[in-house]
C-alpha cells in the first residue's frame, strides 16, 4: 500500500499563494501518474491538476494558469503550487496516486492510492 502524506494547507486572503506537498513512498513518483484533488464543503472531490511519469501536466480549467504541479524524484515529493487564489478555492485537498497504466488525467475513479487531506481555506 502506497503512504502519501499532504501538508501545506492554511488560511490566506484572496489573491495569495500556498504551496502543498505530498510526500510519498519511495519509488512512487517514477512509476505512478499523480494528482491533486480537492473537495469543497458539501460537494463532491474533484481533479486540479495530474502529472505523467515523464512530468506533462494536466490542469482542471478553473486553475489552469494559477496552479502549478511538479515532483520531486529525489525527495519523493509531490508540490501544488497555488497562485492567485480564491474563495472557491476553499477545500480540502488530497494527493492521489494511480500505479495503473492508461490516461493520467484528475479523475477521482482511476486513483487508488489517497492521502488525508489538508485544508485550504481563502477568504475575501
Amino acid at each position: 500500500q502506497a503512504q502519501l502524506v499532504e501538508s501545506g494547507g492554511g488560511s490566506v486572503q484572496a489573491g495569495g499563494s500556498l504551496r502543498l506537498s505530498c510526500a510519498t513512498s519511495g519509488g512512487l513518483l517514477s512509476t505512478s501518474c499523480m494528482a491533486w484533488f480537492r473537495q469543497p464543503p458539501g460537494k463532491e472531490r474533484e481533479g486540479v491538476a495530474a502529472l505523467e511519469i515523464d512530468g506533462k501536466p494536466h490542469y482542471a480549467p478553473s486553475v489552469k494558469g494559477r496552479f502549478s504541479i511538479s515532483k520531486d524524484s529525489g525527495t519523493n515529493t509531490l508540490f501544488l503550487e497555488m497562485n492567485d487564489l480564491r474563495p472557491d478555492d476553499t477545500a480540502t485537498y488530497y494527493c492521489a496516486a494511480k500505479r495503473t497504466g492508461g490516461y493520467c488525467i484528475p479523475l477521482p475513479l482511476l486513483f487508488g492510492d489517497w492521502g488525508q487531506g489538508t485544508q485550504v481555506t481563502v477568504s475575501s
